[in-house]
């Protein structure tokens, strides 16, 4: 298929006029209808109707458009492949006020000359995909389910051991308290509505509920950070984890305590995952950076899973 008849399509297709697609892209009117007819031809469609107005998609247009996008998307990913040097470097980090996100900002103000983009994928699977596919040069994850080793060419480093908190409103039989230990937690219900089952963190705080008999809920729609803290400052019965580096901010009336966990302090482990074959160069300063940085893991007093990714 040729892409230069690809991009003319989309080009005119957000136009809505061939003359105006002949504009944005330097070539004549005639050029722009030859090259929709080879592309007609060639899908065996017609993905135009003419109108007064200009040009609009016919139903199979419309249907070909999000695929003729996403062509031109892997072409261009193809040719940076080539020219790694020219591009930013592309990161995974899952959420915006993570621990994960701190880092890269850590990064970014040692390194400010490196160009970053910043991405959040949902779980291991589309990150390691990713990774693999060059789509992103790298993806901070915490650890690999049972079962799910990652493959022979992903590499990973443990950069980062996060203590988890309990957060608690100020009514909760807790809220008072300077420390709580995992074994006081039991019998209190701790609510996460963003646990979504066959991720990693829904391995990692499975094994922490069987390990030490917790009870946590998953229950009711995900509606995100600001909800989740509403519920808690009102509700006395429900408390959460949350990680002791996430950068969430509530109002001053909400009257929430962030309490230490101990006995042990289960940690949420942080790795930065990447494909053994990337070239990158500023992919060897990022892993530089974390390695100088890094606080070490698996600290006396500390717990987390025996699978998590391991060094």
């Amino acid at each position: 298929m040729d892409l230069n008849a690809v991009r003319t399509f989309v080009a005119a297709a957000d136009a809505g006029q061939f003359q105006v697609a002949a504009a944005e892209l330097a070539v004549t009117q005639q050029a722009v209808s030859k090259r929709i007819a080879v592309l007609e031809r060639d899908l065996g469609v017609r993905l135009f109707t003419r109108t007064a107005r200009g040009a609009e998609l016919t139903i199979d247009g419309q249907a070909f458009l999000p695929h003729a996008r996403e062509l031109l998307r892997v072409a261009e990913r193809a040719v940076e492949s080539v020219h790694v040097g020219r591009r930013p470097l592309r990161v995974d980090v899952i959420a915006s006020r993570s621990a994960q996100s701190a880092l890269m900002r850590g990064f970014h103000r040692a390194h400010p000359e490196i160009d970053l983009d910043v991405v959040m994928l949902f779980d291991i699977d589309r990150a390691v995909a990713a990774i693999r596919s060059g789509a992103i040069d790298a993806s901070f994850r915490a650890v690999a389910a049972p079962g799910h080793p990652l493959p022979e060419d992903v590499e990973s480093v443990r950069v980062l051991d996060e203590n988890l908190q309990l957060l608690t409103g100020p009514a909760h039989a807790l809220a008072s308290a300077r420390s709580v230990t995992l074994a006081q937690l039991a019998g209190h219900r701790i609510w996460m509505p963003g646990i979504v089952p066959g991720t990693e963190w829904a391995a990692y705080y499975d094994h922490l509920v069987a390990e030490f008999g917790l009870t946590i809920e998953a229950t009711g729609p995900n509606f995100g950070s600001d909800a989740l803290l509403d519920t808690i400052a009102d509700t006395p019965a429900l408390a959460t984890f949350m990680g002791a580096d996430s950068r969430l901010v509530w109002p001053a009336g909400h009257g929430l305590r962030r309490i230490p966990v101990t006995d042990p302090t289960p940690v949420y482990p942080h790795s930065l995952l990447w494909h053994c074959d990337n070239p990158h160069p500023a992919l060897a300063t990022l892993r530089a950076h974390l390695a100088a940085t890094a606080t070490g893991h698996d600290a006396t007093g500390t717990w987390a899973p025996g699978w998590v990714i391991p060094r």
